[in-house]
């Protein structure tokens, strides 16, 4: 499934502070992670598109937070048979609470990317910054559809090694290249405030 919005670049008078979290990918050596900094009055659906574009994710499966024991995604998808709150009725300032506050983002319910997201800070909001901003990160994100982090290492090993029967075939599927140790904080940002 894939929504058509992307995150807010304005906001209402009503934010209050920013809040900067740190979106790591769990279970991935070494790290791949982004620092995000967002007014408090975005949705949780408003951060699940900066997410997405700040990750490299494509946006086309479901998605879900898990704070404090609740569960939250998307109104396109079917939130009774989920049991699962609705992430766009949600402000980031009602469930950031205090720094060092952790809570997880899962995207693609069959892959299961597991991400850790942690507050860092809250601090005052900026009138003339520009939001949302990835302040900083490392690494490229996997390919989607590539089978989880076993895929991911699988998908790695295969293109590192030109003998490996498998070699061309992903690199094919990968559009020819793919580099795990890229990362280009400025095309993010261009993303995220919707000029790319």
């Amino acid at each position: 499934m894939r929504a058509k919005r992307g995150p807010k670049t304005t906001w209402s008078p009503c934010a209050e502070n920013a809040v900067q979290l740190k979106v790591t990918l769990k279970y991935i050596k070494p790290p791949i992670w982004r620092r995000l900094l967002l007014p408090d009055n975005y949705t949780l659906g408003d951060l699940h598109g900066a997410i997405q574009i700040a990750m490299g994710w494509g946006n086309y499966h479901l998605h879900a937070f898990r704070i404090g024991g609740i569960e939250y995604t998307s109104e396109e998808a079917n939130l009774d048979e989920l049991e699962m709150e609705d992430e766009d009725t949600v402000l980031l300032k009602t469930v950031t609470k205090r720094p060092k506050q952790k809570f997880t983002y899962e995207y693609d319910f069959g892959d299961s990317w597991q991400h850790e997201i942690v507050v860092e800070k809250i601090p005052p909001l900026d009138p003339q910054g520009k939001y949302p901003v990835c302040v900083a990160g490392a690494r490229a994100c996997p390919p989607e559809d590539c089978g989880s982090v076993p895929g991911y290492y699988g998908i790695l090993e295969a293109i590192g090694d030109p003998d490996n029967p498998e070699h061309k075939e992903l690199l094919e599927w990968l559009g020819g290249s793919y580099d795990p140790e890229h990362f280009d904080l400025d095309a993010v940002n261009r993303r995220l405030r919707g000029k790319a």
